[in-house]
């Protein structure tokens, strides 16, 4: 098949850029840009650290001369504001470009249109919406923190065909293939914090690093603990790899919060009560600059976050085995519905293998929610 050239071609380019960044620009936008002249591409960028120059700058500083009178294709809106750097809308007018086309606007509301209205200011031709889908999708979690200041979280599970995450004793190890595996660890390195309960931390000591066959990113680990069980021994506070934060209920002991501090973890209280409230979990977490979670928790935390309505999208990993056991976990333990025509329901659902297992992934919806 022969690929047709046209803007679309340009943009897809520059997605593909700015989708290899994913998990690297913090909670910052993953964005790419690319610049044709003539019938030449002449330059090309991303945005590859939060701070650093934007995919319009690394783009457009490769053009140089040729940029005078190129096109600008850029997966999001450029810039108008001074933040951590200068903005990308007089970068690309300065540059002496004529043309730039947007896939999405971004909805920063420092710049929520602003930086096209500059560029058309500027006389420059501007085209937007060119997969503008593909942007919003690629930047979900972006978009979600910019404008609720809450993070992107999504559910990673790994089950069995009847839906259990281990069997009646316990025993976990492996649900699922190796490829399905280094899927998860991609997740890892694609998400700014990583979240368990202190069930899972307690069962399984694990480290919660990311594994890949090249370097990869280590998220913060995050812990739901409300009564500070976490042992000191455990990997997640000996292992200073990564961070390690732990969310407290406010009656957590005094001692053991200082006990964990001392050994370097951070301790936050979430709400008031002798449980951990998941939603102000969620805040302070945005707060502190983390902007997605992957919650690999057991069916339990799951199952809250998935009621509280705090999720939102869900990995599910399925391998082909049945394991059965009136007492092995599932994937979501929570009050559940008494209807079908109540149960949370995926949406933009996507199917993808792994070696001999399979990963379901979605949207959940609940039922009435905004």
């Amino acid at each position: 098949m022969i690929e047709t050239i046209d803007d679309r071609y340009y943009m897809d380019l520059a997605l593909a850029m700015a989708r290899k960044t994913a998990g690297q620009t913090s909670v910052n936008p993953v964005v790419g840009c690319v610049v044709v002249k003539e019938g030449r591409i002449v330059g090309m960028g991303a945005h590859l650290k939060r701070g650093e120059g934007h995919a319009e700058v690394h783009a457009l500083t490769m053009a140089g001369e040729e940029a005078r009178g190129a096109t600008v294709f850029v997966t999001l809106e450029p810039c108008s504001h001074y933040g951590r750097t200068p903005p990308c809308s007089e970068r690309i007018i300065a540059s002496g470009a004529s043309k730039v086309v947007v896939a999405a606007q971004d909805p920063n509301p420092l710049v929520a249109g602003s930086g096209i209205a500059k560029l058309r200011a500027a006389g420059l031709e501007v085209v937007t919406g060119v997969l503008a889908e593909e942007s919003h999708r690629l930047n979900e979690a972006f978009n979600k923190f910019i404008t609720k200041r809450q993070p992107f979280v999504t559910i990673k599970a790994a089950s069995t065909l009847d839906g259990r995450i281990a069997s009646k004793t316990g025993d976990s190890r492996w649900v699922t293939g190796p490829e399905a595996r280094q899927a998860v660890h991609a997740l890892r390195h694609r998400h700014t914090g990583i979240m368990i309960g202190i069930g899972t931390a307690l069962a399984d000591d694990p480290s919660l690093t990311t594994r890949l066959p090249v370097p990869g990113i280590h998220p913060v680990r995050i812990v739901a603990d409300s009564s500070l069980r976490l042992p000191l021994a455990s990997k997640l506070v000996q292992d200073r790899t990564a961070p390690t934060l732990v969310l407290a209920a406010a009656d957590a002991p005094l001692e053991r919060e200082a006990e964990l501090r001392a050994a370097g973890v951070e301790v936050l209280r979430c709400g008031s009560g002798s449980k951990v409230d998941l939603a102000d979990a969620m805040g302070q977490l945005a707060a502190r600059d983390i902007g997605s979670i992957l919650l690999e928790g057991g069916g339990k935390l799951s199952g809250s976050m998935l009621e509280a309505g705090l999720v939102d999208r869900i990995a599910l990993f399925m391998a082909p085995k049945i394991i059965g056991g009136y007492e092995a976990p599932a994937s979501f333990q929570f009050s559940g519905f008494s209807r079908m025509a109540d149960a949370i329901e995926l949406e933009d659902v996507e199917l993808e293998r792994y070696g001999r297992d399979f990963c379901i992934s979605g949207k959940p919806v609940l039922k009435g929610a905004d």
